[in-house]
């Protein structure tokens, strides 16, 4: 038996840089992080004591035979992309899928991180991002960028820089205290909204396809937020301010980015004190974020009454396997 525990991401500057489409031309970068919420994706051989060959619990049941019978695109693909066979597997997870936090590329590194573990192979972190980047964009046909399977994979915060021939990832190297403090202003807010990522990315591409300038502005900004935390002499507030001018940006490169609801959330944020945030995701709901000092935190935690708030801390670890128990098996 596998077990993988893989964070997921908390994305802060530079969304929609990270599409193939852009970055291949213009390049692009990304600023973000792993927070202490995961997927966790339990994989065994199914004993042969049974009708059927395969069976997978995630949202739904799946039993099959054979498996080209699975409908569940991801896990369909991934095992025979990996000649996996007869196998159970079941997906767990600390927050809701399509929530805006990554969550099906963290499934897609956790199940690569099993399915490798399972096979007695070692993946490492790059090969699992790389493997998850074509799995979804690929052999699922699924629209969006590629940030979130490496943030998964890799973990803590960094900087991606994406180019022409593929990307890079840089720790962002700041203090602890400087690290915690920003990790303490942070607030997440669930809206209880949830949308798939790809449906939106393909609506939002539509109406983005001449938004090049703000998305080069949003790239640019991602700097500007880098320098603020790895400066020990600036002031950390103005990550937050960065945050809101992003958000701002961010509503013009989409329809689909924001909605009338969301738009209220955020202004009643920001009347209480907030000095920034933003939505996570490819935006239509999920979670927001915010950056408020802990005097104005009780303030907009009372704006925010209407919704669940979820405290977090950074995480560092990137998608790893938590329990390891090898098995012989021999298919039938």
């Amino acid at each position: 038996m596998i077990i993988t525990k893989t964070p997921f991401r908390m994305s802060f500057f530079g969304g929609g840089t990270d599409m193939y489409s852009f970055f291949s031309e213009n390049g692009g970068a990304i600023l973000s992080t792993t927070f202490d919420k995961y997927c966790y994706v339990i994989v065994r051989h199914l004993p042969p004591f049974f009708e059927y060959k395969t069976e997978l619990s995630y949202s739904k049941t799946e039993r099959v035979c054979d498996t080209d019978e699975i409908k569940h695109p991801a896990i369909r693909n991934a095992m025979q992309m990996l000649d996996m066979r007869e196998i159970r597997l079941t997906y767990e997870a600390d927050l809701p899928a399509r929530s805006g936090l990554g969550t099906s590329s963290s499934f897609a590194v956790g199940m690569l991180n099993a399915f490798y573990a399972l096979k007695g192979k070692y993946a490492d972190k790059r090969k699992l991002a790389d493997e998850a980047i074509y799995l979804e964009r690929v052999l699922c046909g699924e629209t969006g960028g590629w940030q979130d399977q490496i943030a998964a994979a890799f973990g803590g915060l960094n900087r991606i820089n994406f180019h022409a021939d593929g990307y890079d990832v840089h720790p962002i190297i700041i203090s602890p205290k400087r690290k915690k403090q920003l990790n303490d202003n942070l607030m997440l807010f669930f809206t209880g909204f949830t949308r798939f990522s790809f449906d939106m990315h393909k609506v939002n591409d539509v109406t983005a396809k001449n938004k090049t300038a703000q998305l080069l502005e949003m790239m640019d900004l991602v700097d500007d937020a880098e320098r603020v935390l790895v400066d020990s002499n600036s002031d950390l507030d103005e990550f937050g301010y960065l945050l809101d001018h992003t958000w701002r940006l961010k509503r013009q490169t989409g329809s689909n980015i924001s909605t009338d609801s969301i738009d209220d959330l955020y202004e009643r944020g920001i009347k209480a004190g907030a000095l920034g945030g933003k939505l996570l995701g490819a935006g239509g709901g999920g979670f927001l974020v915010f950056y408020a000092t802990p005097d104005k935190q009780p303030a907009v935690r009372e704006a925010m009454k209407d919704l669940l708030h979820v405290p977090f801390e950074f995480e560092n670890g990137g998608t790893r396997v938590i329990h390891y128990s090898p098995e012989h098996y021999d298919f039938t």
